[in-house]
Formats: C-alpha cells, structure tokens, sequence
C-alpha cells in the first residue's frame, strides 16, 4: 500500500488543522492506520492509532483531548483533526499502515509496515 498525506501548513497557537492520508492499493480496511509526528532535532514518535475495524483508537498523551483520528474505509483515507494547537506541536507528521485483517480491533503503537512522506505543521506562536 502506498500512502500520500497532505493537509499540513502555518497555523496560529489555538488554531486547527485535519491533516489526511489517502491509501492507494486494495484491502485498506484490512490496516491499522496511525498518525506519528517529528521535530526537528528529535525523535519520531506515536500520536494516534485506529484499528482495522475502525471500532478502536488511542492516542499518545500528548494528543489526547485535542487530536481525533478517524477513517473513511470507502475513500481509502485516515484522517487527524487538531484542535488548540501550540508551538511545540510544530513538527512532520507521517501516517503510517499495520496490516491486521478486516475485524481486528488491534491497535498498535509500532511495528508499522507503510509509511508516507510526511506533511509539515508550523505553529506560530
């Protein structure tokens, strides 16, 4: 499966964005999709994860409360809606696929098998 996600940009602290991921390939709704982020000078790290099934999710503590990932299983795509976004936000984020089966509620924090490009997020203080 190949991943392309877009929807990154400036944004002023307090403000939103919803990053996407579309899939291309066949049998999406048979991955776990998550969100990780970077900074620069940093490691990658976890932000959020949604099961094969879409019925699971979970998220880091620092996206918690303010991020939401969701799936649209016949558009191929993931999405992750920030909300009261501050600086330390500022980072690439990557969405990354973990191949499951269809019903599995798993929701993984590594391991993943397809990674896109990465999409930057700059806020502005």
């Amino acid at each position: 499966v190949q991943l392309q996600a877009s929807g990154g940009g400036l944004v002023q602290a307090g403000g939103s964005l919803r990053l996407s991921c579309a899939a291309s390939g066949r049998s999406f709704g048979a991955y776990a999709m998550a969100w990780f982020r970077q900074a620069p000078g940093e490691e990658r790290v976890f932000l959020s994860c949604i099961s094969a099934n879409g019925g699971s999710t979970d998220y880091a503590d620092s996206a918690r409360g303010r991020f939401t990932i969701s799936r649209d299983n016949a558009k191929n795509t993931v999405y992750l809606q920030m909300n009261s976004l501050n600086p330390e936000d500022t980072a690439v984020y990557y969405c990354a696929a973990k191949l499951r089966h269809y019903f599995s509620a798993a929701v993984p924090r590594e391991g993943f098998d397809y990674w896109g490009q990465g999409t930057q997020v700059t806020v502005s203080s």
